[in-house]
């Protein structure tokens, strides 16, 4: 366990705390504030508690370089609105320079500043030692509350530890949570739902919870590639052909583990990957040459729904089909709806899953989507993030 805010006195304290707001904006307009909502308690409690708070962030890719669309002052704005008191926003280039450090010096408790976008430097990506000292020079204590990035050894993720005390927000203490029972004290049974295009981005997903989960339920396009390892045709489905034998030796892992490895019996194809394309459902083990699979069809559909209904603790990472199209999204659409009707456990690991959550209207129904796509990713994987890593344990 990590020690989180609640852990360590913050009263009269400067607090620098790194936030995940890299949100999506058009035209200088943020287009959606969950990231920086999900920041809030945090940020609430630390003030609450007479901290003066100091935000850090990235946004977008500047590659390192300052520039104007990849500003963070819209969300300096918004969270002056959503906090209902004024936020300073530190406008330096360098991120960190005498000015910076002049207006850190000056913050009262209760306070709030925001940094300028730390990928302005391209020493934030190369978690160089100088820009830690930077920004540690800023405070006296750590938090981390971005667990977007908590996979990366960013400066402001991992190196700013090495000179104050670290310790986790909410967000992160809450994705820890869930995302560590789901996968190590899950309640049984225990369905892992995984899709997505490819097998490669999912190996090490599947190898660690083949040691872990009663049933690996596999949709998306990476199916095609188990399908086509089991010697059928797939037509011109996503497939990676340099796959094939380890998506066979997956299968015979899951089969001598015990653990039941689902694939699609049949399947949803196209003759073009478009939204108006012609389609027509066929059994995974006929499609013709000429099309390509582009969602589980409805047989899988009901036989992947009726397993995660019946589940204890079901995770999700990668949808089942191009759910962006209408007509192929049914086969992510009966996935989450099994998942919000369930009793279970529910976890949705980020990405493209928790934007068919969205999609459907469900977030409410789940127990718990995660903020980071990369970062549950690599959680479900085994790794350690080395964003919690530096955090002081309990």
């Amino acid at each position: 366990m990590k020690k989180t805010v609640k852990d360590i006195d913050v009263k009269g304290k400067r607090v620098i705390c790194r936030c995940d707001f890299n949100v999506p904006m058009k035209e200088g307009v943020i287009t959606d504030t969950n990231r920086i909502t999900a920041a809030l308690p945090t940020i609430k409690y630390l003030l609450e508690n007479g901290a003066s708070v100091i935000l850090m962030s990235h946004l977008g890719r500047p590659k390192g370089e300052p520039k104007a669309e990849f500003t963070l002052k819209p969300v300096a704005d918004k969270i002056a609105e959503l906090l209902g008191q004024e936020v300073i926003f530190a406008d330096a280039d360098k991120v960190v320079d005498d000015a910076v450090r002049a207006q850190a010096k000056a913050l009262k408790p209760g306070q709030v500043m925001l940094l300028q976008n730390l990928r302005y430097r391209p020493e934030e990506e190369k978690n160089d030692p100088e820009f830690s000292k930077d920004l540690a020079s800023l405070a006296d204590i750590y938090v981390n509350d971005a667990f977007g990035t908590a996979h990366r050894a960013h400066a402001s993720t991992a190196g700013v530890a090495d000179y104050l005390p670290a310790v986790s927000g909410f967000l992160i203490e809450k994705e820890l949570q869930f995302l560590g029972e789901a996968v190590n004290d899950p309640k049984r049974p225990f369905v892992a739902v995984l899709g997505g295009s490819k097998v490669s981005d999912k190996i090490g997903v599947i190898e660690n919870l083949i040691e872990k989960a009663d049933t690996i339920i596999i949709g998306g396009g990476m199916a095609y590639t188990f399908v086509k390892a089991a010697g059928y045709p797939v037509g011109t489905s996503l497939c990676e052909e340099d796959k094939l034998d380890l998506a066979n030796d997956l299968k015979k892992k899951a089969d001598a583990k015990g653990v039941k490895l689902m694939l699609p019996v049949d399947t949803v194809i196209a003759d073009k990957f478009a939204a108006d394309a012609k389609s027509k459902v066929v059994d995974i083990k006929k499609i013709p040459e000429d099309w390509m699979g582009l969602d589980i069809g409805p047989k899988t559909a009901k036989l992947y729904a009726d397993e995660v209904r019946k589940a204890g603790t079901v995770v999700w990472n990668g949808p089942m089909g191009v759910f962006e199209f209408e007509k192929f999204a049914e086969g992510t659409k009966a996935v989450a709806f099994a998942m919000a009707e369930s009793e279970a456990t529910t976890v949705v690991g980020g990405g493209d899953s928790a934007s068919a959550m969205k999609q459907f209207g469900l977030e409410d129904k789940i127990t718990h989507i995660s903020t980071g796509g990369g970062a549950s990713l690599e959680f479900l994987e085994g790794k350690v993030l080395p964003g919690v890593a530096v955090l002081q344990d309990k």
